[in-house]
């Protein structure tokens, strides 16, 4: 099947101000995932949450890019990136939910935040992007928020607080790819495509696992509380990733890398709420940090924005 006009959009200049809007309420709504993972990961293996999570985005998104005519037979060069679209952010999930089943969820995204600064400087590198210097010093400031959260965590959790960081270089490119291929697919046939992809890399890892007894990665039937974690994590997922594609759809990556810092904030807030882990006051410091960069980033696209739209003088 082809796709039909209406679900392939034509190549608009970037609405920066809708792709910030787009960033933050991911931002915000991202972390819910991370609560249902965290949950899951006292009974269920880390590579059946993170089959759980792509198979849950397949049995969505599949039936209503279909209602909408959006699927189509994607040639060889398509493929391939979903392929790599798929591997990149299964390792980046896997790494982040086995991070989780050890470590706070306020200190696994702390250290995954250096992942807005890589995605800047990829910005720039891999879609030359214009990335002023103001820009460069709100991911340094929001990083430097960042760094006050992270506290002693290499001491404290030893090996696993590099699965993280892990997760943040995957991410960055996951997003760099995103931006290439949103700005001319549907996000829904994306994020479809791309899941059924991790599926079929997946599902030979779990038998694997299965065979040979791995811990990690062995399949085990969930109860009725940790099947609904899995169902609460593929449906955060699927909707959270959405309002990534859409964003990376109407703004330069480059532009919203700093806006993912509010994420550390909905993560912070669902952590004391869920697991009562209490912020101290060097936290607090770090979210007001965090909150104040993505703000400037926010404003500052808004007067470039609103400058854009003013009529040119007369010669």
């Amino acid at each position: 099947m082809t796709q039909s006009a209406d679900m392939r959009p034509a190549l608009a200049p970037d609405r920066a101000l809708l792709g910030i809007f787009l960033m933050t309420v991911f931002a915000l709504f991202g972390p819910v995932i991370d609560v249902f993972a965290k949950l899951a990961s006292e009974t269920i293996p880390v590579g059946q949450a993170v089959a759980a999570r792509f198979a849950v985005q397949s049995l969505l998104l599949l039936p209503v890019a279909a209602a909408l005519g959006g699927l189509h037979r994607p040639g060889r060069a398509e493929v391939i990136r979903h392929f790599l679209r798929a591997a990149l952010i299964l390792l980046a999930t896997g790494c982040f939910f086995a991070a989780l089943a050890v470590m706070p969820m306020a200190d696994a995204i702390a250290i995954f935040f250096v992942e807005p600064f890589i995605l800047t400087l990829l910005g720039g590198v891999l879609l030359g992007e214009a990335v002023g210097w103001r820009r460069y010093l709100a991911c340094a400031v929001g990083f430097g928020g960042a760094l006050l959260i992270i506290k002693p965590s290499f001491s404290d959790f030893g090996a696993v607080a590099f699965l993280p960081l892990g997760t943040a270089v995957c991410f960055a490119f996951y997003m760099i790819l995103t931006r290439r291929m949103a700005v001319a697919m549907h996000p829904l046939t994306l994020q479809a495509y791309t899941a059924v992809a991790a599926m079929a890399l997946i599902l030979p890892v779990l038998g694997y696992g299965n065979a040979g007894g791995l811990a990690p990665i062995d399949p085990v039937w969930p109860d009725l509380r940790s099947g609904l974690y899995l169902l609460g994590i593929g449906v955060a997922a699927t909707v959270a990733h959405l309002f990534i594609s859409f964003a990376l759809k109407f703004a330069p990556a480059a532009t919203i890398a700093p806006l993912q810092y509010i994420e550390i904030v909905s993560a912070t807030l669902l952590g004391f709420w869920v697991f009562g882990d209490f912020p101290d006051l060097l936290t607090m410091l770090g979210i007001a940090i965090i909150v104040g960069s993505g703000l400037f980033v926010y404003l500052r696209e808004r007067r470039l924005s609103r400058r854009a739209r003013l009529p040119m003088p007369p010669p």
